[in-house]
């Protein structure tokens, strides 16, 4: 059987029912498809325990005994089978509260008992445990390490369990033996890094022979998925870096003009580094793709706008896209009013959904005519009817909240691709970086301006409302202006919103003299935007919202920053969050406000968020508590292939290994051509159409 092109309907223990079921659910089509459905936990089976052997509630156990007794308990829906099951030594209690009635307990009968024990009443239980006589448990059931598999709820619904997962695979290993599958990696890679060969992982990936064979079939595994992530990424950088750009060696009137007049303040040691990083691109004749991270508050507007002038004095347009009508808006804003002291300034229009057809007219003409420098917009830039007359520049804020498809119609605004600078206020991982930008060279702003306060961060559980509102009216009464979030999670969005009205409704109770607005993602833009341009104009005192405000208007009177219901934030979205405050001369606050009860990761996350300011430490410690998931939008900002075993929060060491390996062979091959690398270019033609969705920025 070749494993590759046998049809997963046609494998035993299938058929045409759950072939079906495995096609839509996880994409399986073949045999092989089927062996790269790995375990995500392994149980060892070779165990045994005693009750009193019992430590903790995330461990199975198996345990050999006997059952005691047995009642119901309560009626109708509520009815549950309670057992006491002993080990000869201490007792438990097993409790059912589906399928009682199929359920045959019997006294005197040695059982293997297996499950996952819970805590109920300080007292260890075992809910919905296996029960099998030992008369009837096979050698396989209590030998070595056990997989266990994903499912889906449509697996589920079919009546496909992980056991039935783990039946399928166990079915197709022989053939695995019987054939040597062409190994994935060269000979070179898996001698060099001492890696199992790949029939051998697969082998052991599903049924190891012991918990080393485990590991190593892992890590084998994981390097090949971690190294043709980053082939993938490393040769689409090499494609770029061969892309001609407009070269800009001009430093001109406006750029020296605005530098030595206009500076409002000082630029840090780190703002100069990174501009001259960027003109040292924009010189040397190849399009730039550069991400620029700096924390909330670091000065990236300031950098973007050097750059801007630097492209507009060599006489190319320039273009500054946002992800909001607000940020557009003060970016707008800012940019104009920091122009202003300019004799002749570069003519600068704002376009954004609200942007009329009567106010569109002559901004097409004027950006066709190259009589406008910079436009400053939202999605509105990438619509067909945008035409410039020579774009060199264009500047992505919050990069992450635009698709691929999206940018690639801005590269697509000029014959020769306009130099690219990316920029996000949201800390990024190293390991993180390696993988979703790792095809773009990055710049970080790692130091605040001078003077700068860092914010004072607190953590108090919700039943010190009276201490807090006693803080409230003593910074309005300083003049200062202060933020309530509160929580929007899609699924409960009824019931949230109602917390946040209600929360609006106590505070407009307690404050009846102050102005209060409330803004959320189901009102209208214009009602939104409304309610954001009165609490930066400082017509309304306090600003009730949900996380609409993490992107959003800049407000340096703002001092006070209150989160409700705090631990049901990321620490990410909690950093970006305080960073709405703290943008003026005083010192601010931010109040983390959480429940009574608090697990041991909320704490940890609180504890985190206390101690330190710094976003890429905080940035580090969510990518180890939640791992990265499509965290910021990873699948939106370029990550080629899915990862099904590796993991960019604990495998960062690999990935290091992995990168070096590909870019080794990149290196001295750059477009795969020669024959010992052919097998790498294979592997990414398959895995790019397996993928289906990568899309190309230039």
């Amino acid at each position: 059987m070749d494993l590759s092109i046998q049809n997963i309907e046609y494998c035993k223990g299938v058929g045409t029912k759950r072939a079906d079921i495995l096609r839509k659910e996880l994409g399986v089509k073949s045999a092989l498809d089927m062996l790269y459905q790995f375990p995500y936990k392994y149980i060892d089976r070779s165990r045994f325990y005693y009750i009193h052997e019992i430590e903790d509630e995330d461990t199975y156990v198996q345990i050999i005994g006997h059952i005691t007794e047995w009642h119901t308990v309560g009626a109708g829906a509520a009815q549950r089978l309670c057992a006491t099951f002993t080990d000869g030594r201490h007792t438990v209690e097993l409790v059912w509260f589906k399928g009682i009635k199929y359920l045959k307990l019997e006294r005197n009968v040695k059982y293997l008992l297996f499950g996952k024990p819970s805590r109920f009443n300080h007292q260890y239980n075992f809910v919905h445990p296996e029960l099998t006589p030992m008369s009837k448990v096979q050698p396989e059931m209590t030998k070595g390490l056990e997989p266990h598999y994903n499912t889906t709820e449509g697996m589920k619904r079919a009546g496909m369990n992980s056991k039935a997962i783990r039946t399928i695979v166990a079915q197709l290993i022989p053939h695995l033996r019987q054939q040597s599958l062409p190994d994935t990696l060269g000979m070179d890679i898996v001698e060099r890094y001492h890696l199992m060969g790949l029939n051998e992982a697969l082998i052991n990936i599903h049924f190891p022979i012991d918990s080393t064979a485990m590991q190593r079939a892992r890590e084998r595994l994981k390097f090949e998925e971690l190294f043709y992530i980053q082939m993938q990424i490393l040769r689409q950088m090499k494609r770029r870096e061969q892309n001609e750009g407009f070269t800009m060696p001009i430093v001109g009137k406006y750029f020296n003009t605005f530098y030595k007049t206009c500076l409002p303040f000082d630029l840090t040691n780190a703002q100069k580094r990174v501009v001259r990083e960027i003109q040292a691109d924009i010189k040397s004749g190849k399009q730039m793709n550069r991400l620029l991270q700096g924390d909330v508050g670091s000065g990236k507007t300031m950098v973007a706008l050097l750059t801007a002038l630097l492209a507009i004095d060599n006489g190319y347009q320039v273009c500054i896209m946002a992800p909001t009508e607000i940020l557009a808006n003060q970016h707008y804003d800012s940019i104009c009013k920091m122009l202003s002291p300019l004799a002749s300034s570069p003519k600068v229009a704002l376009l954004t959904g609200s942007t009329t057809a009567k106010q569109r007219q002559p901004l097409h003409e004027q950006l066709l005519n190259g009589e406008i420098n910079l436009l400053i917009g939202t999605h509105a830039l990438i619509e067909d009817s945008v035409q410039f007359a020579n774009l060199g520049l264009c500047i992505i804020d919050e990069q992450h909240r635009f698709g691929v498809a999206q940018r690639a119609k801005l590269w697509n605004k000029n014959s020769r691709p306009p130099h690219i600078l990316v920029m996000t206020a949201t800390p990024i991982p190293r390991t993180l970086a390696m993988t979703v930008y790792g095809d773009l060279q990055v710049s970080i702003i790692d130091e605040l301006p001078p003077g700068r306060k860092p914010v004072q961060t607190l953590h108090y559980i919700n039943t010190r409302r009276t201490s807090i509102n006693q803080f409230i009216e003593q910074q309005i009464g300083l003049g200062r202006q202060v933020y309530v979030v509160y929580p929007l999670i899609k699924e409960n969005e009824k019931m949230e919103l109602q917390d946040l009205q209600n929360g609006y409704n106590q505070l407009c109770q307690t404050f009846p003299n102050y102005r209060i607005s409330m803004v959320h993602g189901q009102m209208r833009a214009k009602d939104k935007d409304e309610q954001m341009r009165r609490f930066a104009s400082g017509e309304t005192q306090i600003l009730v919202a949900t996380t609409v405000i993490e992107v959003g208007v800049n407000v340096p009177n703002a001092s006070v920053m209150i989160i409700e219901n705090a631990e049901r934030f990321g620490l990410s979205q909690l950093h970006q969050l305080r960073g709405r405050v703290g943008r003026g001369a005083e010192q601010s606050y931010c109040i983390l406000l959480t429940n009574v009860e608090q697990s041991k990761d909320t704490r940890k996350r609180m504890d985190i968020m206390v101690a330190t300011n710094d976003g890429f430490r905080i940035a580090e410690a969510d990518l180890q508590l939640r791992g990265p998931g499509d965290l910021e939008g990873t699948q939106q900002s370029g990550l080629p292939f899915e990862l099904h075993i590796a993991s960019l929060s604990t495998d960062s060491q690999l990935l290091e290994l992995a990168r070096q390996a590909a870019l080794d062979i990149l290196d001295a091959d750059p477009l795969l051509e020669e024959m010992h690398n052919r097998i790498y270019k294979q592997r990414l033609d398959y895995l790019r159409i397996a993928a289906g969705n990568w899309g190309e920025i230039s």
